[in-house]
């Protein structure tokens, strides 16, 4: 009895081993499983991280290049406006200039003119009143022939 109990002790100790064994690989396969996914997860982790970071790369090479653009522009634009600037404030000038000149070409004009009003209403003047002269002048003589005439018909100028 004593070896048959041995033996049973034996099987049971066999079979628990047999049954620890199943179970460690078990646990084994399962642990290499996890450590696969792991692994996978791992590289998948770190594909996506180069992935991204390649992508950042590209995306800040391309904003960096559409800053530069940007600036170039800007700085374009900027020179334009100066140059735009420039000619404004150069037209500005020319038409402040010629304006000025103007003005002062119509005041010479102006004084010109009136000049030339003044000396034609002095002559004009001075013809009126050389003609007023002669025909006071011709009146007076009109005037004596008439008195003559009247007087050699013995009346008298005055009184009619």
């Amino acid at each position: 009895m004593f070896s048959v109990l041995r033996r049973e002790v034996a099987r049971q100790a066999q079979a628990s081993s047999e049954e620890l064994k199943s179970r460690m690989r078990g646990l084994e396969q399962e642990l290499s499983e996890e450590r696969e996914e792991k692994k996978d997860i791992n590289a998948d982790l770190t594909r996506q991280y180069k992935s991204m970071k390649t992508e950042l790369g590209v995306k800040i090479q391309k904003l960096e290049t559409e800053v530069t653009t940007f600036r170039e522009r800007l700085g374009k634009c900027q020179e334009e406006l100066k140059m735009e600037k420039e000619a404004r404030a150069r037209v500005e000038q020319e038409k402040e200039t010629s304006i000025s000149e103007l003005k002062s070409q119509l005041s010479h004009m102006e004084a010109g003119y009136q000049k030339i009003l003044h000396d034609s209403l002095d002559s004009l003047l001075a013809h009126l009143a050389d003609t007023r002269l002669h025909w006071e002048d011709e009146s007076t003589a009109i005037h004596l022939e008439h008195k003559e005439l009247l007087s050699s018909f013995g009346l008298k100028p005055l009184h009619l």
